[in-house]
């Protein structure tokens, strides 16, 4: 039976682990595609009933209601594919920053089909938040803009994010110490989503 989901890599983790760093070089690789919900939320006009509502959630390290972000990002996704950025099933989705919580993995259940899962682990959570505050520095964002924010955040995401990776069977699940060299990082992440792209092209070649 054919599965009409979307093909997906999710880069799992806490926040300043360095998802979006790794999925943006992933993107740039032929036949994946690098969506970041963050980067959709950021892309919204605030002044827009959504955009508000996102950011008043974002503002104060608080979880985007999930009825909402999946309706924005499954928005954003049908975009890139109504011009051809994106190209499934030939082309692997890489999401990050979304699923945050089990509902959330739940509902898109029934529009993306989990390859891989890459877990980006860090046991120090101090040297996160120094990256985020170093980060939205150098990236003007306000998402990221107080310590106080920071932390409500890593609070936010033990409380609902942690529990998503349980919604993945464990031999979907692959982990990546996040605190090595950027590049080490990628070499890790390459030598786990190589094979599973391959065996993807495989399945669709053997599809009648």
């Amino acid at each position: 039976m054919s599965d009409d989901r979307y093909p997906t890599i999710l880069l799992f983790g806490a926040p300043g682990v360095g998802k979006g760093t790794q999925g943006t070089i992933l993107g740039q690789i032929p036949g994946f595609f690098h969506l970041a919900c963050g980067d959709v939320f950021r892309s919204l006009n605030i002044r827009s009933p959504e955009g508000r509502e996102i950011y008043d959630h974002s503002s104060r390290g608080e979880l985007v209601p999930d009825e909402l972000t999946v309706r924005v990002w499954n928005k954003a996704l049908l975009g890139h594919i109504a011009v051809s950025r994106f190209r499934p099933p030939e082309e692997i989705l890489i999401l990050d920053g979304i699923p945050r919580t089990v509902t959330q993995a739940e509902i898109l259940n029934s529009t993306i089909n989990v390859l891989k899962v890459i877990h980006l682990i860090c046991a120090d959570h101090e040297q996160m938040i120094d990256r985020i505050k170093r980060r939205a520095i150098r990236e003007n964002r306000a998402d990221d803009a107080s310590e106080e924010v920071i932390r409500r955040r890593f609070e936010v995401y033990r409380r609902e994010s942690d529990p998503v990776i349980n919604c993945y069977d464990s031999d979907k699940v692959a982990f990546v110490d996040a605190l090595q060299r950027p590049s080490k990082v990628l070499s890790d992440i390459l030598q786990i989503l190589i094979p599973v792209q391959a065996d993807w092209l495989k399945s669709l070649d053997e599809t009648p």
